[in-house]
C-alpha cells in the first residue's frame, strides 16, 4: 500500500492519482489529511502539496486538482529529459513538474472545454491543441512521464511492485459502407450509373453491373480477407457497423438487409463488433437508444464498443449520453487528419467530466493514427513516422490503436499500401 499524503483530497486528484499510480502501474494507494497518520506510516508513501514536510519523496502541486469548473489556466511548457512536461514547480520537488495535473489536464481534455475555432465538421482540430502548439502531439506524453515516475518510485522503494503490461497493436475498422454497389436498391443504383456515365467512369458502371448481376463479389466487401488475418496471424481487428437511418450524411444500406446483418454476424464470431454512431445519434440521445437497440438486437447481446462518425466528441454531452446508456467503450479519442496523442496516451483511461466534477465508467480507447491521414502524408514520411511511434510506444509498453476504413481494402482504394500498412503496424511479414 502506498500511502499519500495532501491537504485536501478532491475528485480531480483521486482520478490523476489513480489514473497513474492504480490503473496504470497497479499499485494500491491511500490517501491521508492527517500529517500524524502520515509520520507514523513505516512503508512506502509520499507527500503531495507545496511544501515538504520531512524528508520524504515530495512531489510540489500547483492549483489546478483543487479547484472546480474550468477556466483559463496558463499552461506553461518547459523540455524534461527526452520529452516535455506542464505545469513545472520548483527544484525542491521530487519531479521537476506536476505530473498529476499535467495529466489530469491532458486526459480531461480541459482545453476543449474553453472556447476555441473549429473545423468545418464543428470539432475541435488539432491545429489548436496544446500539443500541436507545443510540439509533443506524436509523443505518448503521459506514458512517458508515468515510466519515469515509476523508476523514481523504484529508487525510493525497492520493494515496490508494478503490474506487468505489454506493448500491444489493435486496428479498428469503421464500416461506413458494408457495399458499394449492392442492395442499394434500383433508385440510387440507377443514380450511380448517371454520376459515372457523367464522370467518364466507364470501369465503374460495369463494376457496378457485374456486382448486381452476381458475377462479381462487392468490392467494400473485404470481410473475408480481414477475418483472414485475424484467424491467420492473430491480428487484433474491431469492427463498428454503421445502423443509422438513410439520410443526407449517413448512406449505408438499410439495417434491415438480411445479408448486411448475416455479415455482422459473421465477423463477430471472430472479432469484437460495434456501432459506428450515425450523424444524427451523436448529438441526440433518442437516435443513440434507436441505433443501439438495432446492434443488440442483432448480436443477442449488450453493445459495448463505439465509435463517433466525423470524431467530433461534442464534449461532455456525448460521452455523457454514452454513460446514461451504459456504453462502456469509446474508440473517438485522435484526430482524423493527423498523426498523434489527443489525449497525450496511448492507454485506455476512463473519462472525467469536469462540469460534474466525477470519474465516469466510460472507458475512452485512445487511437494514434486514422486512415484519413494517407491522404495528408507522403507515404514514405508515414511510414517513417509510424516506424517511430511503434519505438516509443514499445519502449512505454503502450498500445498502438489505429483505424482503417473497410473501402481502404477495396481495390477503389489504394488496398495494397492499406493492407502494407497494417501488416506494417501489426509486425506481419
Amino acid at each position: 500500500m502506498l500511502l499519500i499524503y495532501t491537504q485536501k483530497v478532491t475528485p480531480r486528484i483521486t482520478y490523476a492519482f489513480k489514473h497513474i499510480c492504480t490503473r496504470v502501474l497497479g499499485i494500491d494507494i491511500k490517501f491521508t489529511s492527517k500529517i500524524e497518520e502520515f509520520i507514523a506510516y513505516d512503508s512506502m508513501k509520499f507527500s503531495y502539496g507545496k511544501k515538504r514536510l520531512g524528508n520524504e519523496m515530495f512531489f510540489q502541486n500547483v492549483d489546478l486538482l483543487l479547484e472546480q469548473g474550468f477556466s483559463d489556466v496558463e499552461v506553461k511548457v518547459q523540455k524534461w529529459d527526452n520529452t516535455k512536461c506542464l505545469f513545472p514547480v520548483s527544484e525542491n520537488s521530487d519531479l521537476p513538474f506536476d505530473i498529476f495535473a499535467a495529466t489530469f489536464y491532458l486526459l480531461s481534455r480541459y482545453e476543449e472545454y474553453l472556447p476555441h475555432v473549429k473545423d468545418s465538421f464543428g470539432r475541435f482540430p488539432a491545429l489548436e491543441s496544446l500539443a500541436s502548439k507545443e510540439g509533443f502531439l506524436d509523443s505518448p506524453v503521459i506514458d512517458i512521464w508515468i515510466q519515469n515516475f515509476s523508476n523514481l518510485l523504484i529508487n525510493r522503494f525497492p520493494e515496490i511492485s508494478f503490474s506487468k503490461r505489454k506493448y500491444q497493436s489493435s486496428s479498428l475498422i469503421s464500416v461506413s459502407h458494408v457495399f458499394n454497389f449492392k442492395n442499394k436498391g434500383l433508385l440510387r443504383s440507377f443514380s450511380g450509373i448517371i454520376s459515372d456515365l457523367t464522370q467518364l467512369k466507364f470501369s465503374r458502371i460495369t463494376d457496378r453491373l457485374r456486382v448486381l448481376l452476381r458475377l462479381k463479389k462487392d468490392p467494400y466487401n473485404v470481410f473475408d480477407d480481414l477475418i483472414l488475418l485475424v484467424k491467420k496471424h492473430k491480428v487484433n481487428l474491431n469492427f463498428m457497423f454503421q445502423l443509422s437511418n438513410f439520410n443526407v450524411y449517413d448512406r449505408n444500406i438499410n439495417h434491415n438487409r438480411l445479408n448486411y446483418r448475416e455479415i455482422i454476424k459473421y465477423v463477430a464470431d471472430y472479432s469484437e463488433v460495434g456501432l459506428r454512431l450515425g450523424y444524427f445519434a451523436i448529438p441526440d440521445i433518442e437516435v443513440l437508444k434507436v441505433e443501439k437497440k438495432r446492434f443488440e438486437n442483432i448480436i443477442h447481446g449488450p453493445l459495448q464498443n463505439v465509435v463517433n462518425t466525423k470524431y467530433n466528441l461534442l464534449l461532455p454531452e456525448h460521452y455523457g449520453f454514452l454513460n446514461e446508456l451504459e456504453i462502456p467503450n469509446d474508440y473517438s479519442m485522435g484526430y482524423p487528419e493527423t498523426i498523434g496523442f489527443r489525449a497525450g496516451t496511448s492507454l485506455p483511461f476512463l473519462f472525467y467530466d469536469i462540469n460534474l466534477e466525477i470519474t465516469t465508467p466510460l472507458k475512452v480507447h485512445p487511437y494514434v493514427f486514422h486512415s484519413q491521414a494517407t491522404r495528408v502524408y507522403d507515404a514514405n514520411e508515414l511510414q517513417g513516422i509510424v516506424l517511430k511511434i511503434m519505438k516509443d510506444l514499445k519502449r512505454v509498453k503502450g498500445n498502438m490503436l489505429t483505424i482503417f476504413k473497410n473501402r481502404d481494402f477495396s481495390e477503389y482504394a489504394n488496398f495494397n499500401y492499406h493492407y502494407s500498412l497494417l501488416k506494417q503496424i501489426h509486425e506481419i511479414q
